[in-house]
């Protein structure tokens, strides 16, 4: 199956607005929670929550505008420091995972960065009851390789998202749930490179991209 851009703007909106409906929804909860209720701890409580909520929400959406949208400025390059932000504040409310950077590479092209953000996202979903997660990047011999390591008591990664970040759209429908997935096909084919996936093993599983970084 063709997915057209107007196809995959709506893929992607649906996964935006499935991952943030439960923070948002949260805010909404606790906002009527306090408008009821009279009991100062009550009350400090319903606070502390609105407010992690929120914090959620806002980590969400930078991390969404990075590894989606148009952020990183005007430039060819990005930064990674503001991917391992982006990162850091996605794993933060998950406090099963812990989050290794070894990016080596002071900058990346944005769509590098997109790659290594989604691959980040594909992994932290893999991790069903946590882990480690290490995310890793260099230039060698021209090439851009990109790696994404987790390790954990149990990973468990979609078929369809796994069929998606190797083959692309193939012959099946891509959903919502395989938006990100289908992303990185599409930017590291762009680019002349490929996409692998290992089988976990032994609680590790290995995702990387490699392709031209410039």
């Amino acid at each position: 199956m063709t997915v057209s851009p107007v196809d995959f703007a709506s893929l992607l909106c649906s996964r935006l607005c499935h991952d943030l409906l439960s923070p948002v929804g949260a805010l909404n909860n606790g906002l009527e929670l306090l408008a009821d209720e009279t009991d100062p701890a009550m009350r400090e409580r319903v606070m502390e929550l609105l407010a992690d909520s929120a914090r959620a929400s806002a980590s969400k959406l930078k991390f969404f505008r990075l590894a989606f949208g148009a952020a990183g400025g005007f430039g060819e390059l990005v930064d990674t420091h503001e991917a391992r932000t982006a990162i850091e504040g996605l794993v933060a409310e998950n406090k099963r995972i812990t989050f290794v950077w070894a990016v080596e590479t002071p900058a990346m092209p944005k769509s590098a960065v997109k790659v290594l953000l989604n691959l980040a996202l594909v992994a932290t979903e893999s991790l069903v009851r946590g882990g480690t997660m290490e995310v890793g990047g260099e230039e060698n011999d021209g090439q851009l390789e990109i790696v994404v390591k987790i390790e954990g008591g149990r990973i468990v990664l979609d078929p369809e998202i796994r069929r998606t970040l190797v083959e692309g759209e193939g012959v099946h429908d891509v959903t919502p749930r395989a938006a990100a997935a289908y992303m990185i096909n599409t930017l590291v084919k762009e680019a002349g490179g490929t996409v692998i996936v290992s089988e976990p093993a032994e609680g590790i599983m290995i995702f990387g991209a490699v392709f031209n970084g410039r």
